[in-house]
């Protein structure tokens, strides 16, 4: 039951597994979330989503599932009505309504009926009154007027409201933004970049250390000890380098977000600007660009402690990385890639952020070449590459798996 939903989810990379497919069958089976399209999607989003930013994959997945699945038909209806419609008509319905059922043949007959007309029906029908539909005055069907018969959705607390039903739940894709490959706005990025920060306890013991106070306290025989710890701050270090100007112009937004949301999470944070590739320059202030600072200046002020991130698109012509007198801007003696080299050595923990999107880069000889030089440490700006980056910056033998 559902095993083509499951695989759908699985091929499309949402990661589910089968002990939370049979937690999803086991729940069916108990009643729950059983009555409607919409009660499923709750139920299945909540047995097979683990995290957040596989929410929005989801409701797209289910949506796909949903428009792809047959019509409802007879065969997915028992012969008989079951005992919870029975039991439902019983309790919920006047005297006068259930005369008008027995009126027609009763709920025997009313339920044969509907079986039928399921399956001598092959479109969608609006307006009428036979065939299951909308808006008509058919015994079987939504938003129509017959009282002697089935409506074909569950009950909305709205009445007044029309095509507002369960699809459009999925397909208003509220979780748009946490997807793990969308670009990124500064309220996810901050987010993503909290996880390069490095605690490390500095200072007087000033902190309650709850978990030795426990400790010590057990050992003395429930005579409390209080002990105490330095508090902790982050220390880590980061030097980011844009590229600024040519391609680089139609990602001034995305890295405006960046930027500030660096600013924010980051005490120490150092940032510079470049064009394409590392020369003998950089600067400070992309609108005075006349005021450089000398590349190795940059190299020997900030140490090897320094998290290095560059964020640029790496498309250029091969030229201006490999040859002496590439750029496009100045008369360079040392080619691009001497800097980048001594970058490399410099800092042994160093990312390059791309806006392009990944499967764009095999198609730019110069991004390959900064991708290899990087040693696969080219990472997309997204909220998926971003977590990866800040993975790699703490643990350089991490590589780009996209």
């Amino acid at each position: 039951m559902f095993l083509d939903f499951f695989l759908l989810l699985r091929q499309n990379g949402l990661p589910v597994t089968l002990p939370e497919y049979l937690t999803l069958l086991s729940a069916m089976r108990s009643d729950v979330g059983a009555t409607s399209v919409e009660d499923f999607y709750f139920l299945s989003k909540t047995a097979l989503v683990k995290h957040e930013q596989h929410l929005d994959l989801f409701d797209r997945l289910f949506g796909e599932y949903i428009a792809d699945s047959p019509a409802s038909s007879a065969e997915t209806l028992p012969d008989v009505p079951p005992d919870w419609l029975r039991n439902a008509l019983d309790s919920q319905l006047t005297d006068d309504e259930k005369a008008a059922i027995e009126a027609m043949g009763g709920l025997d007959k009313l339920w044969q009926e509907l079986r039928d007309r399921l399956n001598e029906q092959n479109e969608r029908h609006e307006g009428g009154d036979r065939w299951i539909g909308t808006g008509g005055t058919s015994p079987f069907g939504e938003h129509g007027y017959n009282p002697e018969g089935f409506r074909m959705n569950p009950d909305e607390p709205d009445k007044s409201q029309r095509n507002h039903r369960a699809t459009k739940i999925w397909e208003q894709r509220a979780y748009k933004n946490l997807d793990d490959h969308v670009e990124l706005n500064t309220r996810n990025l901050k987010l993503a970049l909290r996880r390069l920060r490095i605690l490390t306890r500095e200072g007087a013991d000033d902190e309650l250390d709850m978990d030795a106070t426990i400790d010590s306290t057990s050992r003395n025989a429930g005579l409390l000890d209080i002990r105490m710890q330095p508090s902790r701050k982050n220390r880590v270090k980061v030097l980011m380098l844009f590229d600024v100007g040519g391609s680089m112009d139609e990602h001034i937004d995305l890295c405006s977000h960046l930027f500030s949301a660096a600013r924010y999470q980051f005490k120490h944070l150092e940032f510079l600007y470049f064009h394409n590739c590392l020369y003998e320059t950089l600067w400070k202030d992309n609108t005075r660009r006349r005021e450089r600072v000398p590349t190795w200046e940059v190299l020997h002020k900030y140490n090897r402690e320094y998290k290095v991130i560059f964020v640029g698109d790496a498309a250029m012509a091969p030229y201006e990385i490999t040859m002496a007198k590439g750029s496009v801007e100045h008369y360079n003696l040392e080619a691009g890639i001497v800097w980048l080299d001594r970058f490399k050595a410099q800092y042994p923990h160093l990312v390059w952020l791309n806006p392009n999107i990944a499967a764009y880069w095999p198609y730019t000889v110069s991004t390959n070449m900064i991708r290899e030089w990087s040693g696969n440490r080219m990472f997309p700006l997204t909220l998926n590459g971003l977590e990866q980056a800040m993975k790699c910056l703490k643990n350089p033998k991490l590589v780009f798996n996209g």
